[in-house]
């Protein structure tokens, strides 16, 4: 995936500070290259706690002094790589609800193992269109495969995919961090950027 341009890869439980980190060190790369800041945000407000997390996320953002240009998209990422630049960089928030939300737009009529294919394949290929049109593309997930999987087909089936999509993202990425209680550990790569 990457090339001149750098993938990042961010997961860790949910609230433990990996968000404001990956807005931390989008901000680091555009001081750095004077690009454009793009906040990619993938989150759709279905419920209360949806809607006051966005509106957190809003805030965060609103405090940092960077200045964001923000894309709701909730799937089919790639539409954004038509509007970047080289020296652009793109922090994806989050991976986990960017896969919820093509989980649930597709026919699960056909085989499961036909549509997970699909379906990482999908999203590992807008991934790389958008980082080839950037200096980086911050991907930030949420790392739920640490806890007990429901014996529920369709949790597992998600979580799978997920965990396939965090191992071939890791495996292109020139960092990889993982936050715990607002302490990020870089697991992958030099010191950044």
């Amino acid at each position: 995936m990457a090339g001149e341009s750098s993938l990042i890869f961010i997961t860790g439980g949910v609230r433990s500070g990996k968000s404001r980190f990956a807005e931390n060190l989008a901000g680091e790369w555009q001081a750095k290259y004077s690009g454009q800041l793009h906040y990619v945000a993938a989150g759709q407000p279905s419920d209360q706690e949806m809607k006051e997390r966005i509106l957190r996320h809003q805030r965060d953002r609103e405090l940092s002094g960077l200045h964001w240009r923000i894309w709701e998209i909730p799937r089919n990422l790639s539409q954004l790589s038509i509007v970047l630049t080289k020296n652009d960089i793109v922090l994806l928030d989050c991976l986990t609800t960017l896969l919820n939300n093509e989980f649930f737009h597709i026919d699960w009529q056909q085989e499961q193992v036909e549509v997970s294919k699909r379906i990482e394949t999908k999203i590992i290929n807008d991934l790389k269109q958008v980082a080839q049109q950037t200096r980086a593309l911050i991907v930030v997930s949420n790392e739920v495969l640490g806890a007990a999987i429901p014996d529920e087909a369709m949790v597992f089936t998600y979580a799978r995919i997920l965990g396939k999509l965090h191992q071939a993202i890791v495996k292109e990425a020139d960092f990889a961090y993982l936050v715990e209680a607002g302490v990020p550990m870089r697991r992958k790569g030099e010191v950044s950027p």
